[in-house]
Protein backbone atom coordinates (compact mmCIF):
# COMPACT_ATOMS: atom_id res chain seq x y z
CA UNK A 1 0.00 0.00 0.00
CA UNK A 2 1.37 2.96 -1.30
CA UNK A 3 1.71 5.87 1.93
CA UNK A 4 1.83 9.60 1.64
CA UNK A 5 5.75 10.73 3.03
CA UNK A 6 5.56 13.82 5.64
CA UNK A 7 9.04 14.86 6.67
CA UNK A 8 9.34 16.18 10.18
CA UNK A 9 12.66 17.92 11.26
CA UNK A 10 13.51 19.53 14.43
CA UNK A 11 14.33 23.21 13.96
CA UNK A 12 14.38 25.50 17.25
CA UNK A 13 16.15 28.83 16.11
CA UNK A 14 16.22 30.68 12.74
CA UNK A 15 19.72 30.55 12.39
CA UNK A 16 21.21 30.25 8.75
CA UNK A 17 23.13 27.67 8.98
CA UNK A 18 20.68 25.69 11.41
CA UNK A 19 17.82 26.48 9.20
CA UNK A 20 19.65 25.36 5.91
CA UNK A 21 20.94 22.13 7.42
CA UNK A 22 16.96 21.30 8.71
CA UNK A 23 15.46 22.42 5.10
CA UNK A 24 18.26 19.94 3.60
CA UNK A 25 17.99 17.34 6.03
CA UNK A 26 13.80 18.16 5.28
CA UNK A 27 14.25 17.74 1.65
CA UNK A 28 16.38 14.30 1.26
CA UNK A 29 14.17 12.34 3.49
CA UNK A 30 11.46 13.13 0.30
CA UNK A 31 13.78 11.54 -2.10
CA UNK A 32 16.18 15.29 -2.39
CA UNK A 33 15.28 18.34 -5.04
CA UNK A 34 16.21 16.57 -7.86
CA UNK A 35 13.04 14.08 -7.56
CA UNK A 36 10.75 17.05 -7.62
CA UNK A 37 12.59 19.56 -10.64
CA UNK A 38 14.62 19.03 -13.16
CA UNK A 39 17.52 20.50 -14.83
CA UNK A 40 16.90 23.30 -16.78
CA UNK A 41 13.08 23.96 -15.70
CA UNK A 42 11.69 27.25 -14.73
CA UNK A 43 10.72 26.83 -10.98
CA UNK A 44 8.57 29.55 -9.55
CA UNK A 45 9.22 29.72 -5.49
CA UNK A 46 5.62 30.77 -4.01
CA UNK A 47 6.01 31.62 -0.10
CA UNK A 48 3.12 32.81 1.85
CA UNK A 49 2.92 36.47 1.77
CA UNK A 50 -0.19 37.66 2.64
CA UNK A 51 0.97 41.30 3.88
CA UNK A 52 4.15 43.09 3.85
CA UNK A 53 5.43 42.05 7.23
CA UNK A 54 8.45 42.15 9.04
CA UNK A 55 9.64 38.04 9.94
CA UNK A 56 8.89 38.40 13.60
CA UNK A 57 5.14 38.87 12.73
CA UNK A 58 5.12 35.34 11.57
CA UNK A 59 2.51 36.15 8.49
CA UNK A 60 4.62 34.36 6.32
CA UNK A 61 7.73 31.84 6.01
CA UNK A 62 10.76 33.31 7.69
CA UNK A 63 13.52 34.55 4.63
CA UNK A 64 15.98 32.04 5.98
CA UNK A 65 13.53 29.21 5.45
CA UNK A 66 12.92 30.98 1.48
CA UNK A 67 16.31 31.24 1.26
CA UNK A 68 17.46 27.76 2.07
CA UNK A 69 14.89 26.02 -0.10
CA UNK A 70 15.92 28.47 -3.11
CA UNK A 71 19.82 27.41 -2.82
CA UNK A 72 18.70 24.03 -3.04
CA UNK A 73 16.50 24.61 -6.17
CA UNK A 74 19.38 26.53 -7.75
CA UNK A 75 20.92 23.19 -7.50
CA UNK A 76 19.28 21.81 -9.35
CA UNK A 77 18.05 24.64 -11.79
CA UNK A 78 19.08 27.91 -12.50
CA UNK A 79 15.94 29.22 -13.79
CA UNK A 80 14.27 30.47 -10.65
CA UNK A 81 11.89 32.82 -9.97
CA UNK A 82 9.58 34.37 -6.60
CA UNK A 83 6.40 35.78 -6.28
CA UNK A 84 3.24 36.37 -4.27
CA UNK A 85 0.09 38.37 -4.95
CA UNK A 86 -0.96 40.16 -1.44
CA UNK A 87 -4.30 41.83 -2.00
CA UNK A 88 -3.14 45.39 -2.68
CA UNK A 89 -0.17 47.24 -3.61
CA UNK A 90 3.16 45.89 -5.38
CA UNK A 91 4.21 42.64 -4.23
CA UNK A 92 7.68 44.38 -4.95
CA UNK A 93 7.04 46.23 -1.89
CA UNK A 94 5.43 43.52 0.23
CA UNK A 95 8.24 40.99 -0.67
CA UNK A 96 10.50 43.70 -0.03
CA UNK A 97 9.14 44.25 3.82
CA UNK A 98 8.89 40.44 4.17
CA UNK A 99 12.74 40.47 3.87
CA UNK A 100 11.87 37.96 0.94
CA UNK A 101 13.32 40.02 -1.85
CA UNK A 102 16.98 40.67 -0.23
CA UNK A 103 17.09 36.81 -0.23
CA UNK A 104 16.11 36.75 -3.67
CA UNK A 105 18.32 39.26 -5.06
CA UNK A 106 21.50 37.97 -2.78
CA UNK A 107 20.96 34.68 -4.73
CA UNK A 108 20.13 36.60 -8.10
CA UNK A 109 16.28 34.81 -8.63
CA UNK A 110 14.13 37.66 -9.78
CA UNK A 111 10.56 38.55 -9.06
CA UNK A 112 7.68 36.64 -11.02
CA UNK A 113 4.68 38.49 -12.24
CA UNK A 114 2.23 37.94 -9.93
CA UNK A 115 0.13 41.12 -10.91
CA UNK A 116 -1.38 40.37 -14.04
CA UNK A 117 -2.78 36.87 -15.53
CA UNK A 118 -4.59 35.19 -17.45
CA UNK A 119 -7.64 32.89 -17.13
CA UNK A 120 -7.19 29.42 -17.32
CA UNK A 121 -9.85 26.26 -17.57
CA UNK A 122 -9.50 23.22 -15.47
CA UNK A 123 -12.63 20.98 -17.81
CA UNK A 124 -11.54 18.09 -15.64
CA UNK A 125 -12.24 20.29 -12.41
CA UNK A 126 -14.92 18.36 -9.71
CA UNK A 127 -16.05 21.97 -8.97
CA UNK A 128 -14.87 25.64 -9.86
CA UNK A 129 -13.44 25.19 -13.42
CA UNK A 130 -12.21 28.52 -14.03
CA UNK A 131 -9.19 30.44 -12.65
CA UNK A 132 -6.86 33.62 -13.09
CA UNK A 133 -3.57 32.58 -12.52
CA UNK A 134 -0.48 34.48 -12.73
CA UNK A 135 1.78 34.85 -15.10
CA UNK A 136 4.86 34.34 -13.31
CA UNK A 137 2.63 30.73 -12.32
CA UNK A 138 1.53 30.21 -15.90
CA UNK A 139 4.57 30.86 -17.17
CA UNK A 140 7.23 28.29 -14.95
CA UNK A 141 7.33 24.50 -15.52
CA UNK A 142 6.60 23.98 -11.91
CA UNK A 143 6.05 25.63 -8.32
CA UNK A 144 7.64 25.21 -5.04
CA UNK A 145 5.10 25.94 -2.33
CA UNK A 146 6.36 27.76 1.25
CA UNK A 147 4.70 28.56 3.91
CA UNK A 148 3.48 29.14 7.84
CA UNK A 149 1.65 27.05 9.90
CA UNK A 150 -0.12 29.63 11.23
CA UNK A 151 -4.57 29.38 12.60
CA UNK A 152 -7.42 30.64 9.92
CA UNK A 153 -10.59 31.64 11.16
CA UNK A 154 -11.99 30.24 7.94
CA UNK A 155 -10.33 26.86 7.06
CA UNK A 156 -8.76 26.56 11.25
CA UNK A 157 -5.27 26.44 10.22
CA UNK A 158 -3.72 27.40 6.80
CA UNK A 159 -0.32 26.01 5.41
CA UNK A 160 0.34 24.22 2.68
CA UNK A 161 -3.16 24.25 0.90
CA UNK A 162 -4.72 27.70 1.02
CA UNK A 163 -1.01 28.99 -0.18
CA UNK A 164 -1.88 28.30 -3.28
CA UNK A 165 -4.70 30.91 -3.08
CA UNK A 166 -2.10 33.58 -3.57
CA UNK A 167 -1.45 32.46 -7.55
CA UNK A 168 -5.05 34.41 -8.42
CA UNK A 169 -3.54 38.05 -9.07
CA UNK A 170 -4.62 41.00 -6.09
CA UNK A 171 -8.11 41.99 -5.48
CA UNK A 172 -9.60 38.70 -7.89
CA UNK A 173 -9.42 36.68 -4.77
CA UNK A 174 -11.75 39.11 -2.95
CA UNK A 175 -14.38 38.30 -5.31
CA UNK A 176 -14.27 34.60 -4.50
CA UNK A 177 -15.55 35.44 -1.37
CA UNK A 178 -18.73 36.51 -2.64
CA UNK A 179 -18.84 34.04 -5.53
CA UNK A 180 -18.68 31.04 -2.69
CA UNK A 181 -20.27 32.59 0.11
CA UNK A 182 -20.20 28.91 1.45
CA UNK A 183 -16.54 28.11 3.70
CA UNK A 184 -16.77 24.67 2.54
CA UNK A 185 -17.64 25.55 -1.12
CA UNK A 186 -14.37 27.88 -0.56
CA UNK A 187 -12.26 24.79 0.52
CA UNK A 188 -13.15 23.01 -2.34
CA UNK A 189 -12.10 25.31 -4.41
CA UNK A 190 -8.58 25.75 -2.90
CA UNK A 191 -8.22 21.84 -3.43
CA UNK A 192 -9.15 22.40 -6.90
CA UNK A 193 -6.49 25.29 -7.28
CA UNK A 194 -4.04 22.69 -6.29
CA UNK A 195 -5.05 19.68 -8.46
CA UNK A 196 -4.59 22.76 -11.08
CA UNK A 197 -1.04 23.86 -10.00
CA UNK A 198 0.53 20.63 -8.51
CA UNK A 199 3.15 22.41 -6.34
CA UNK A 200 6.42 19.84 -5.86
CA UNK A 201 6.70 20.36 -3.29
CA UNK A 202 5.03 21.61 0.02
CA UNK A 203 6.79 23.14 2.35
CA UNK A 204 5.61 24.63 6.06
CA UNK A 205 7.96 26.55 8.36
CA UNK A 206 6.49 26.05 11.69
CA UNK A 207 9.36 26.52 13.83
CA UNK A 208 7.71 29.52 14.70
CA UNK A 209 4.03 29.54 14.50
CA UNK A 210 0.86 31.63 14.70
CA UNK A 211 -2.00 30.71 17.12
CA UNK A 212 -5.11 32.24 18.09
CA UNK A 213 -6.27 35.39 16.00
CA UNK A 214 -4.52 34.05 12.70
CA UNK A 215 -3.43 34.28 9.80
CA UNK A 216 -2.39 37.79 10.95
CA UNK A 217 -2.70 39.21 14.02
CA UNK A 218 -2.58 36.15 16.00
CA UNK A 219 0.68 34.81 18.89
CA UNK A 220 3.69 33.05 18.37
CA UNK A 221 4.21 29.95 19.42
CA UNK A 222 7.52 27.92 19.30
CA UNK A 223 6.60 24.53 17.82
CA UNK A 224 10.08 24.15 16.51
CA UNK A 225 9.75 22.22 13.69
CA UNK A 226 9.62 22.15 9.31
CA UNK A 227 7.64 20.16 7.90
CA UNK A 228 7.82 18.93 3.97
CA UNK A 229 5.59 16.64 1.29
CA UNK A 230 4.47 16.35 -1.69
CA UNK A 231 0.93 15.46 -0.36
CA UNK A 232 -0.56 18.47 1.02
CA UNK A 233 -3.57 17.02 2.66
CA UNK A 234 -1.67 14.66 4.48
CA UNK A 235 0.85 17.90 5.71
CA UNK A 236 -1.75 19.48 7.15
CA UNK A 237 -3.26 16.53 8.70
CA UNK A 238 -0.19 16.03 9.91
CA UNK A 239 -0.07 19.83 11.50
CA UNK A 240 -3.41 19.59 12.57
CA UNK A 241 -2.42 15.64 14.84
CA UNK A 242 0.87 18.05 16.08
CA UNK A 243 -1.74 20.58 18.01
CA UNK A 244 -4.51 17.82 18.65
CA UNK A 245 -7.39 18.89 15.87
CA UNK A 246 -8.70 16.61 14.25
CA UNK A 247 -7.96 16.81 10.56
CA UNK A 248 -11.67 16.49 9.60
CA UNK A 249 -12.74 20.03 11.13
CA UNK A 250 -10.95 21.42 8.06
CA UNK A 251 -12.68 21.57 5.10
CA UNK A 252 -10.28 20.91 2.66
CA UNK A 253 -9.32 17.83 4.12
CA UNK A 254 -12.60 15.31 2.64
CA UNK A 255 -12.57 16.76 -0.92
CA UNK A 256 -8.85 16.71 -1.04
CA UNK A 257 -8.63 13.19 -0.33
CA UNK A 258 -12.23 12.13 -2.07
CA UNK A 259 -10.83 13.96 -5.38
CA UNK A 260 -7.14 12.57 -5.31
CA UNK A 261 -5.33 15.48 -4.23
CA UNK A 262 -3.90 13.85 -0.87
CA UNK A 263 -4.95 11.57 2.50
CA UNK A 264 -5.65 12.89 5.80
CA UNK A 265 -5.87 8.98 7.02
CA UNK A 266 -3.56 8.60 9.51
CA UNK A 267 -3.41 4.71 8.47
CA UNK A 268 -2.11 6.19 4.34
CA UNK A 269 0.70 8.60 5.69
CA UNK A 270 4.12 7.91 6.79
CA UNK A 271 5.79 10.18 9.03
CA UNK A 272 9.79 10.19 8.40
CA UNK A 273 12.23 12.48 10.30
CA UNK A 274 12.25 13.58 13.93
CA UNK A 275 9.93 12.06 16.54
CA UNK A 276 6.50 13.77 16.28
CA UNK A 277 6.18 13.27 20.26
CA UNK A 278 8.22 16.32 20.58
CA UNK A 279 6.57 18.95 18.49
CA UNK A 280 2.91 18.26 19.53
CA UNK A 281 1.03 21.01 21.29
CA UNK A 282 -2.06 20.16 22.50
CA UNK A 283 -2.69 23.73 24.24
CA UNK A 284 -2.62 25.15 20.92
CA UNK A 285 -4.89 28.10 20.21
CA UNK A 286 -7.04 26.95 17.04
CA UNK A 287 -10.94 26.58 16.19
CA UNK A 288 -11.79 23.54 17.00
CA UNK A 289 -15.31 23.84 16.12
CA UNK A 290 -16.38 22.01 12.35
CA UNK A 291 -16.71 24.76 10.14
CA UNK A 292 -20.63 25.90 9.42
CA UNK A 293 -22.01 25.19 6.07
CA UNK A 294 -23.97 28.20 4.91
CA UNK A 295 -27.37 27.61 3.44
CA UNK A 296 -28.81 28.57 -0.32
CA UNK A 297 -31.85 29.10 1.02
CA UNK A 298 -32.90 33.00 0.99
CA UNK A 299 -34.41 33.45 4.65
CA UNK A 300 -32.08 31.83 6.83
CA UNK A 301 -29.02 34.10 5.41
CA UNK A 302 -31.59 37.00 6.52
CA UNK A 303 -32.18 35.92 9.62
CA UNK A 304 -28.60 35.39 10.13
CA UNK A 305 -27.68 39.02 9.06
CA UNK A 306 -30.09 40.76 11.03
CA UNK A 307 -28.66 38.90 14.29
CA UNK A 308 -25.14 38.04 13.48
CA UNK A 309 -22.05 40.66 14.79
CA UNK A 310 -19.72 42.36 12.10
CA UNK A 311 -16.58 44.07 12.59
CA UNK A 312 -16.66 47.81 12.94
CA UNK A 313 -13.91 50.09 12.37
CA UNK A 314 -12.09 51.57 15.58
CA UNK A 315 -12.49 55.70 14.53
CA UNK A 316 -9.14 55.81 17.17
CA UNK A 317 -6.80 53.45 14.62
CA UNK A 318 -8.86 54.47 11.71
CA UNK A 319 -6.37 56.35 9.16
CA UNK A 320 -8.49 56.78 6.34
CA UNK A 321 -6.49 54.54 4.02
CA UNK A 322 -9.55 53.30 2.43
CA UNK A 323 -8.09 49.68 2.41
CA UNK A 324 -11.70 48.49 3.55
CA UNK A 325 -13.69 49.86 0.78
CA UNK A 326 -11.04 48.62 -2.17
CA UNK A 327 -11.32 45.29 -0.27
CA UNK A 328 -14.95 44.95 -0.25
CA UNK A 329 -15.76 42.48 -3.18
CA UNK A 330 -19.48 42.92 -3.16
CA UNK A 331 -21.22 44.68 -6.51
CA UNK A 332 -21.87 47.59 -6.48
CA UNK A 333 -18.87 48.22 -4.33
CA UNK A 334 -19.34 50.80 -1.35
CA UNK A 335 -18.80 54.32 -1.73
CA UNK A 336 -17.53 56.02 1.32
CA UNK A 337 -16.13 59.50 1.86
CA UNK A 338 -14.37 60.60 4.87
CA UNK A 339 -14.51 64.45 6.70
CA UNK A 340 -10.98 65.46 8.06
CA UNK A 341 -12.67 63.49 11.64
CA UNK A 342 -11.86 60.27 11.39
CA UNK A 343 -14.34 57.78 10.43
CA UNK A 344 -17.02 60.40 9.72
CA UNK A 345 -18.86 58.65 6.56
CA UNK A 346 -20.91 60.82 4.21
CA UNK A 347 -21.98 57.87 2.09
CA UNK A 348 -22.94 54.44 3.00
CA UNK A 349 -23.54 51.98 0.01
CA UNK A 350 -26.11 49.49 2.39
CA UNK A 351 -25.24 46.58 -0.59
CA UNK A 352 -21.42 46.39 0.14
CA UNK A 353 -19.46 45.05 2.45
CA UNK A 354 -18.33 47.51 3.59
CA UNK A 355 -21.32 49.11 5.53
CA UNK A 356 -20.49 46.09 8.07
CA UNK A 357 -17.50 48.00 8.70
CA UNK A 358 -19.66 51.52 9.80
CA UNK A 359 -17.72 53.32 12.34
CA UNK A 360 -18.49 53.15 16.07
CA UNK A 361 -19.55 56.98 16.14
CA UNK A 362 -22.75 55.53 14.14
CA UNK A 363 -23.80 53.22 16.63
CA UNK A 364 -23.31 55.73 19.41
CA UNK A 365 -25.71 57.66 17.49
CA UNK A 366 -28.61 54.97 17.20
CA UNK A 367 -27.44 54.31 13.84
CA UNK A 368 -26.74 50.48 14.57
CA UNK A 369 -28.52 49.14 11.91
CA UNK A 370 -25.61 49.67 9.28
CA UNK A 371 -23.92 46.53 10.57
CA UNK A 372 -27.08 44.55 9.85
CA UNK A 373 -27.86 45.68 6.35
CA UNK A 374 -25.00 43.99 4.49
CA UNK A 375 -25.76 41.56 2.27
CA UNK A 376 -22.48 39.44 1.76
CA UNK A 377 -21.53 36.67 4.03
CA UNK A 378 -17.91 37.71 4.66
CA UNK A 379 -18.11 39.19 7.88
CA UNK A 380 -21.00 37.43 9.88
CA UNK A 381 -18.60 36.23 12.71
CA UNK A 382 -16.43 39.00 13.46
CA UNK A 383 -17.03 40.54 16.90
CA UNK A 384 -18.40 44.37 16.79
CA UNK A 385 -16.02 44.83 20.19
CA UNK A 386 -13.02 44.13 18.36
CA UNK A 387 -10.51 46.86 16.43
CA UNK A 388 -10.14 44.55 13.69
CA UNK A 389 -11.93 41.74 12.59
CA UNK A 390 -11.79 38.79 15.07
CA UNK A 391 -13.11 36.12 12.60
CA UNK A 392 -13.91 37.86 9.50
CA UNK A 393 -13.38 35.29 6.33
CA UNK A 394 -11.71 39.20 4.49
CA UNK A 395 -9.09 39.56 7.22
CA UNK A 396 -6.83 38.29 4.31
CA UNK A 397 -7.74 41.19 2.38
CA UNK A 398 -8.31 43.54 5.14
CA UNK A 399 -5.66 45.68 7.30
CA UNK A 400 -7.51 47.27 9.50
Amino acid sequence: MHKSRVALVRCSVYEESAVFSAVQRGIDLLGGMASFIQPGEKIVLKPNVLVGEAPEKLVGPHPLVFKAVAQLAQVVTPNLSFGDSPSFGKPATHMQKAGLAQCAEALGIPLADFENGQQVHFKDSPSVKHFVLANGVLNADGLISISKFKTHQLTRITGAIKNQFGCVPGPLKAEFHIKLPNPLDFARMLVVLNLYIRPRPYIVDGITAMEGNGPRNGDPVNLNVLLFSQDPVALEAVMCRLIDLDPEVVPTMKPGREWGLGTYLPEEIEWVGDPPEQFIHKAFNVVRAPVRPVTNSTVVPVLRNLISPRPVIDAAQCNQCGTCVRACPATPRPLIGMTATKASHRHINMNGVSAAFAARSYARNGQSRLRRLCSAECCIRAEPSEPRSHSCQLQAECTL
